[in-house]
């Protein structure tokens, strides 16, 4: 069968990357698209994932958002054609979603943040079968149209699924420039272009409290070219803002703390056995409520409450089947 799979941010890479395995290696055609927004196209290069670039992320006002979304969804349409494709696979994609009902192809969307209440409206309605986290309440999911035989839940988190195969890359450290001897803090800004993300005033403070200190090195992973020619104009010794897409992962999983506005950050931390502060200023989804209630999320109120601690090579890591994951994705369509 052929499969259409959209990637519209920098996680969906991750995600995907065993979903794409274990469906080639079932025998079906997998085809990527991909819209140009972070290190999205960077990290599908990276994991040598071929892929057809359509578009640009709109901006964070509505109305280029609005123009962005038909503008590509356009595009999207024009590139299905009728009958080329027997499923659409996305992670929140929109303009897949559109262009699949438009095409008439089976459409899975799958989340794991529920309020992001624009996105859902479009892509749960349309979507054939929704795929989330158990740690979401079903009746939070009501008001997208996601009925008890539309929706799928899975155990844990989407990170230990995408997770489960993976060791960390040392030499990142070294292509990076990190002093071992320090103690590596991993930071993401928030993400500012998101309508579902509220200002956030506290970032600026972490990152001149962790930008001066001589025993830190903080690698901040920026979502955009903006974001990181602001950090760098800032010039602090102790900052380290990478060129390009980086192994993300890796670093995560030797560093001793992350410090992230962003969710999939805080989760895969939190699936590698790193201690996490969380940023997020928005409405808290289920995930994050979970991950707070159990301790192993930490909220982040003031930059001096940082605990700055090394830690041992012993973590505690969470694997879980990544075939399980595919099956909720696809079984009873494919």
């Amino acid at each position: 069968m052929r499969i259409w799979i959209d990637m519209t941010a920098p996680a969906h890479p991750v995600v995907f990357r065993p979903v794409i395995e274990r469906l080639r290696a079932a025998g079906h055609d997998v085809h990527v698209t991909a819209r140009d927004y972070a290190q999205t196209l960077g990290l599908l290069d990276r994991f040598g994932i071929g892929y057809q670039p359509v578009g640009r992320h709109g901006g964070a006002a509505r109305a280029r958002k609005l123009a962005a979304l038909l503008t590509r969804s356009s595009q999207m349409t024009g590139i299905g054609h009728r009958g080329e494709f027997d499923l659409a696979l996305a992670h929140g994609s929109n303009e897949l979603a559109l262009a699949a009902a438009v095409l008439g192809i089976p459409a899975v969307n799958t989340f794991d943040y529920e309020w992001a209440t624009v996105q859902h409206q479009i892509g749960c309605r349309l979507a054939r079968r929704v795929v989330v986290p158990d740690a979401i309440p079903p009746e939070r999911l009501r008001s997208y149209g996601v009925t008890d035989d539309k929706l799928e839940r899975y155990p844990g988190l989407k990170e230990e699924y995408y997770l489960a195969d993976f060791k960390p890359d040392t030499t990142v450290l070294a292509e990076l420039g990190v002093d071992s001897g320090r103690v590596l803090v991993v930071l993401r800004p928030p993400p500012d272009v998101s309508l579902y993300h509220a200002t956030n005033d506290l970032f600026p403070s972490v990152l001149n409290m962790l930008g001066t200190r001589s025993d830190v090195h903080a690698v901040v992973i920026p979502r955009t070219t903006e974001q990181r020619a602001a950090i760098r104009a800032l010039n602090l010794p102790s900052l380290i803002v990478p060129e390009g897409a980086v192994d993300a992962q890796s670093l995560i999983g030797l560093a001793d703390l992350v410090v992230s506005a962003g969710g999939t950050m805080n989760r895969e931390a939190v699936a590698l056995g790193t201690p996490v502060y969380t940023l997020f200023s928005g409405r808290l989804g289920g995930v994050d409520e979970r991950l707070i209630a159990s301790g192993q999320l930490r909220p982040l109120e003031d930059a001096d409450s940082i605990e700055l601690v090394k830690l041992d090579a012993a973590r505690t890591v969470e694997r879980r089947d990544p075939a399980i994951f595919t099956r909720l994705l696809t079984h009873g369509l494919i």
